[in-house]
């Protein structure tokens, strides 16, 4: 597999306030080439409507207590950890991994973790994206000749 070094110096030369986005994409570039677990455990992100998405992560063997979700500065982070399990077993297959993990999600400003639940082996993690009023596309009213006509008094 080709790996592709990016050089993000010229971003931070030119443009004024988009550092956050070239550290998120250095980050990322980083963080692909030395992913230690892969895609485990497997997950879907969807969207689900214009401001809400979902994302569901495969965790079974894992109960609830075995799993924890923290949210902290724009960053999702999933972690398993499975706890010891004394009983003696001889598998002829394995192909359950019940290994601990972590999965970390980077947020976009103003998307919040709204709530969690297990079902079937499957966590899903509701996240909504909440823009503040002042943040929001307003109308502005054109006043015409009224104004003018004050400009001229």
């Amino acid at each position: 597999m080709r790996t592709i070094d990016l050089d993000f110096s010229p971003l931070y030369r030119s443009v004024i306030g988009f550092d956050r986005v070239a550290h998120l994409l250095e980050g990322m570039t980083n963080n692909s080439q030395s992913t230690k677990q892969g895609g485990y455990p497997p997950y879907n992100i969807e969207l689900l409507a214009e401001n809400q998405y979902r994302i569901t992560m495969a965790v079974a063997g894992f109960t609830e207590d075995e799993l924890d979700i923290e949210s902290r500065e724009n960053v999702l982070v999933v972690q398993g950890k499975k706890q010891a399990d004394d009983t003696e077993r001889q598998y002829l297959h394995q192909g359950i991994a019940e290994r601990n993990f972590e999965r970390k999600f980077q947020l976009a400003d103003y998307v919040k973790v709204t709530g969690a639940q297990m079902d079937n082996g499957l966590l899903h993690i509701e996240l909504e994206r909440e823009i503040p009023e002042a943040m929001k596309p307003r109308k502005i009213s054109i006043s015409g000749q009224r104004m003018l006509e004050a400009e001229t008094e």
